[in-house]
């Protein structure tokens, strides 16, 4: 059998690459009824991620343990998949204070693949396996493929390298985990959300799953590391006015404290929301904040209620 042959037969067995009953007379109908039929189709998303808590629970321990010695979380994907990678990669170090890299993306084609198509470039294993040896990827490592069809050459190459290289692999692809065809993989995450509106076109709902599953990894990850107070971002990097803006607002939140008083606690700590959080609720320094917050490991609530316990 030719390789043409060969992937002509494996897309047509995909789920995303069937065609969606509900929207075969799509080319007929005024634009309401088109909208309709897309939002119908995106509400059964949710409940199809839901299904895979569990799985999503697990690839989270990976991370969090990954992520506390010395490892990174890496995401390889091809076209849409691969920009949802880098995109939630990107958003990490601004909200929750990562340094760069430690969460990183990494997309068929390279930064140019980004903007415009390149479509070729998923079509080879070796592509995959090369840019996660430029990655350095190790043992400390997680490596997570994303691909709604779960045979993206491109992605499948970069996990099973990933795999010998001893680092931890997950796998979020939008097909049935009864077809899911890559053993060596520690988890694989599959919210089935059945055929696309138009068929094949993987941008839609397959998308949508694929960004859902990724913001409840990093969010609860980050959640898990001490990055946030309640439900407030407190390692929020201050790179522009309004990241300036929200950490004053945090900081009165959590404080009482007035917006002067923030503004000033804010720069005796350096613009470092969580030792001012300290500074202002277990009446320390700024020193000794930091020294509050190694000790619990850089949760603010710990790092209080280690000084409260000192009284």
């Amino acid at each position: 059998m030719s390789d043409s042959k060969k992937i002509f037969d494996e897309i047509s067995k995909l789920t995303t690459e069937q065609r969606n009953p509900k929207s075969v007379n799509i080319d007929k109908l005024p634009t309401m009824e088109i909208l309709k039929i897309i939002n119908e189709e995106d509400k059964t998303i949710p409940f199809a991620v839901e299904k895979e808590i569990p799985y999503i629970e697990q690839a989270v321990e990976i991370v969090v343990h990954a992520l506390k010695n010395g490892g990174r979380l890496l995401y390889f994907g091809a076209g849409t998949s691969g920009r949802l990678g880098v995109v939630d990669a990107s958003e990490c170090p601004p909200t929750f204070g990562t340094p760069y890299g430690l969460i990183d993306g990494f997309i068929a084609g390279g930064k140019e693949a980004m903007f415009r198509a390149q479509e070729g470039a998923e079509d080879f294993e070796d592509n995959g396996a090369r840019d996660v040896i430029s990655a350095g990827v190790n043992s400390k490592d997680v490596v997570c493929g994303i691909a709604a069809s779960r045979r993206t050459p491109y992605v499948v190459g970069a996990v099973k390298k990933a795999k010998e290289l001893g680092a931890k692999t997950l796998f979020i692809t939008t097909n049935p985990r009864e077809h899911f065809n890559i053993k060596e993989v520690d988890v694989a995450i599959c919210p089935y959300v059945g055929p696309e509106v138009i068929m094949g076109s993987t941008r839609m709902k397959s998308g949508t799953a694929q960004k859902l599953v990724l913001n409840m990894i990093t969010t609860t990850v980050m959640v898990r590391l001490g990055k946030t107070y309640e439900n407030m971002m407190i390692d929020l990097q201050m790179t522009n006015k309004k990241l300036i803006e929200r950490a004053k607002r945090i900081v009165m939140l959590i404080t009482g404290v007035t917006y002067e008083e923030a503004q000033d606690y804010l720069q005796k700590a350096n613009y470092h929301v969580k030792s001012a959080l300290v500074m202002i609720k277990a009446n320390v320094d700024f020193q000794e904040a930091q020294k509050l917050l190694e000790q619990a490991d850089g949760f603010v609530r710990r790092a209080i209620e280690i000084k409260l316990s000192q009284k």
